[in-house]
């Protein structure tokens, strides 16, 4: 059966209650570690109290608590922004880790004398930089380098199918970057967890780069793909290893390993990125170790808030996936942004489902767009919840496929075919409530209510606007294997005004959000030139080879020109970094090294093509 009436999932529902640690009374300030220096000071905090236990009832969503010294730094956030003229990153206060022999009571005793008779909470700049340097540790310190044990300068068969000799040793600096973004969490992390924000984890790891000071979840698949390019088989299973562990923890694999990234996740790529190391490697234990942890996962992403049914005209329940956070405050790591942002909204019910919305943003990974927004450009109208993303639930489609492959390798025949059999039923949703025939596309879908009952389908309420996230799809067999539709997906690709000169555009709009026009990012590349590259079609194939091709020769330029691999292109021009967002671009780069690579892998580079224009 590929659909169902009024029933569940193929796969049987387990109780997630046991998943979800969280509380519905979260609270923001932990006042049995406060020390108060006014009577005033005690009544805001009672206040903030107050209104952040109310918080978890008021808009009927979980919320997963955070930790004291995350909600301290959060404050030395806030007065960092106040008093310098020239506002700092504010991830780099929420980085910071408490200082030997100091204790957290201490610290906030110390910083209250501090801010004590400040109106706007700011103080005169060289006091907060002696506070900050006496008790606390630099972002960042608390993940010192390690050397990999596999990386060779030159590994055997590496890339062979680069004849250009200048692509080529470009490529070996690519590849050498590996070195560089490569770390392990220091010891005093493991021996004094509630001193960091960082979390401790088992083996070393690979992190994005510049601000971006932790192991990412869903970078980690594009990581994987280069570091297999480059024969770094154990750095790649530290890396899963490194998730698991965060999943069998948490119930799920956080944003980042990051106290206050416990309250969301990101594109759910673990099943992927253990499938692509067993292909390479064969390491059946690695399978059979992934199997319980992904099972937990798969229940995280199915149940509770995250599961959304649509309903059809013929009565049939599709069951799907969206993005949906834990958190309905201001993010930690960007607390003063979101409040800012939130100002204009009068109730408090309001700013708690737009702070929750934003968070939810974050779990996307594609943090922020205008594919979010009600009324784009219009930050404010961000929805986030709403919304039923067409690319999670190919995420969880491939996932599906991933565990009934692995059961079988595992011998378990029948929890192979149950999962068969919810990929089928999957797959179905997306030609009911995805697949738009007349723009050959595949739509997100935005709910009429709020995703906790079946809604009936209705098809105005996909979103027609163009996104990169549109022809995900043809990421997986179970569509780029369909050669009508992939003749489809190419003219409707071809016509869509996403393809640029350096590569795919993430939408049509520019916004000034990071995730919009003019940019392009890694992930995407990847997504849609590996499903156009393995489907049968000649024009399809070729489709996949150009769109690669640009964008490794952007990528070389930008290389050469700024001395760095950035986090995203700006592909409306070649040779230019992207922009836009929340914070200054950021150099590196985990996933668009691991792109590069695993492109240069692919289509190889002849010794009579320039990488030049």
């Amino acid at each position: 059966m590929n659909s169902h009436k009024h029933n569940t999932s193929p796969i049987s529902t387990l109780s997630f209650s046991s998943h979800y640690k969280y509380s519905l009374f979260a609270t923001s300030l932990d006042l049995k570690r406060q020390r108060f220096t006014s009577p005033l000071l005690l009544i805001v905090l009672f206040l903030c109290l107050s209104f952040a236990t109310s918080m978890g009832v008021s808009d009927s969503g979980p919320v997963v608590q955070t930790t004291p010294l995350v909600t301290f730094l959060q404050r030395v956030q806030l007065t960092a922004l106040r008093s310098y003229s020239k506002k700092p990153d504010p991830k780099f206060y929420i980085d910071l880790s408490l200082k030997l022999p100091h204790d957290l009571s201490t610290a906030e005793s110390v910083f209250d004398d501090l801010t004590t008779g400040s109106r706007d909470l700011s103080v005169p700049v060289e006091k907060l930089e002696k506070f900050v340097h006496e008790y606390f540790d630099d972002a960042g310190i608390d993940l010192v380098h390690h050397e990999p044990e596999d990386f060779v300068s030159d590994p055997t068969e590496f890339l062979a199918n680069v004849e250009n000799d200048q692509v080529r040793e470009w490529a070996r600096e690519v590849h050498c970057l590996w070195r560089t973004l490569s770390c392990r969490v220091s010891d005093s992390v493991i021996e004094s967890p509630d001193r960091h924000t960082l979390l401790p984890l088992p083996e070393p790891v690979i992190i994005p780069g510049s601000r971006f000071r932790e192991v990412y979840y869903w970078d980690s698949y594009w990581v994987i793909k280069g570091l297999l390019t480059s024969k770094m088989f154990t750095t790649a299973k530290g890396l899963v290893t490194n998730l698991m562990s965060l999943v069998e923890t948490y119930g799920y694999a956080l944003n980042g390993a990051r106290a206050y990234y416990t309250n969301r996740s990101q594109p759910p790529l673990l099943s992927s990125m253990v499938y692509e190391i067993y292909n390479v490697t064969k390491d059946e234990e690695l399978v059979r170790k992934a199997i319980p942890v992904l099972l937990k996962e798969y229940e995280f992403w199915n149940s509770g808030k995250h599961k959304v049914v649509i309903r059809d005209a013929s009565g049939n329940d599709h069951i799907l996936s969206r993005y949906y956070a834990m958190w309905n405050m201001p993010r930690p790591e960007s607390s003063v942004f979101d409040q800012e942002s939130a100002s204009g909204f009068s109730s408090t019910l309001e700013k708690q489902r737009f702070h929750r919305d934003i968070a939810t943003a974050a779990e996307s990974g594609c943090d922020f767009s205008t594919r979010w927004m009600r009324h784009p450009p219009n930050f404010t109208t961000m929805a986030t919840t709403s919304v039923v993303p067409v690319d999670l639930n190919v995420f969880l489609l491939k996932m599906e496929l991933d565990i009934a492959f692995m059961m079988e390798i595992a011998g378990d025949r029948n929890g192979s075919e149950r999962f068969v059999k919810a990929s089928e039923a999957r797959k179905k949703a997306f030609e009911t409530v995805f697949w738009n025939e007349k723009a050959a596309q595949w739509l997100d879908y935005w709910l009429s209510s709020n995703g906790d009952e079946p809604e009936t389908w209705k098809a105005e309420n996909q979103n027609n606007n163009v996104f990169a996230s549109n022809f995900a799809p043809i990421w997986i067999s179970s569509f780029h294997s369909d050669e009508i539709l992939v003749k489809k997906v190419v003219k409707a690709l071809e016509n869509s005004g996403l393809i640029a000169p350096a590569g795919i555009l993430t939408s049509l709009t520019n916004s000034g959000q990071q995730w919009d026009a003019p940019n392009g990012w890694a992930p995407q590349q990847e997504l849609i030139v590996t499903g156009l590259a393995r489907s049968g079609l000649k024009e399809a194939n070729e489709l996949a080879e150009e769109i690669a091709r640009r964008w490794i020769r952007s990528s070389y330029r930008v290389y050469k020109t700024s001395g760095f691999v950035h986090e995203k292109l700006n592909v409306s021009e070649f040779g230019a970094y992207g922009g836009g967002g929340e914070y200054k671009p950021q150099t590196g780069f985990g996933w668009s090294n691991g792109v590069i690579l695993a492109f240069l892998e692919e289509f190889g580079w002849p010794s009579d093509l320039s990488i030049e224009p």
